[in-house]
């Protein structure tokens, strides 16, 4: 696990381009952290990295927002509202990103055992810093573990040594 620390919207931004420069086709990253956390503001940056031209806001209610970026769709989930796995699995996530796509998940970790390989990204408020953010990047499954070094390589700006999230 990798720990960081974002002083500021930006850092949080740059993190996720940062992240989202290394994505592949088929990738899965899930987004935890209580509400206010940066999720949603994490998934900008990303989207923004990728090439996304519209605004991106969190789909709570339509549960997934998809945008064509002209060589990747980033697919971008929010599992807020769902009370049951039943009502995942429906939502058929593996499905969007067979292809061209990459699957963003907030509020993604009860879902993470039918996502397989993912980059797991956990955002926590700063207590003492209303604007920071502690952030921390795991991988998990072989995919990730063999791309670890660049991950930690993209990360190196906003590294702390302690255990964040």
């Amino acid at each position: 696990m990798i720990s960081l620390h974002c002083s500021t919207i930006a850092d949080t931004h740059g993190v996720a381009s940062s992240l989202a420069q290394l994505m592949r086709t088929g990738d899965v990253v899930i987004l935890t952290g209580d509400m206010g956390s940066g999720k949603t503001a994490f998934a900008q940056g990303f989207a923004d990295a990728l090439g996304v031209d519209e605004p991106v806001t969190s789909p709570t209610f339509t549960l997934v927002h998809s945008y064509d970026t002209g060589r990747v769709n980033l697919h971008h989930a929010d599992l807020y509202r769902l009370d049951r796995m039943s009502e995942v699995a429906d939502l058929a996530l593996t499905e969007l990103v067979e292809g061209d796509g990459i699957l963003l998940v907030e509020w993604g970790d009860p879902a993470a055992p039918l996502l397989g390989d993912h980059l797991e990204v956990c955002l926590r408020h700063d207590d003492d810093d209303d604007d920071a953010r502690f952030v921390s990047v795991r991988g998990v499954g072989r995919t990730w573990a063999a791309r670890w070094e660049r991950v930690e390589a993209a990360m190196a700006p906003w590294r702390t040594g302690d255990d964040s999230c």
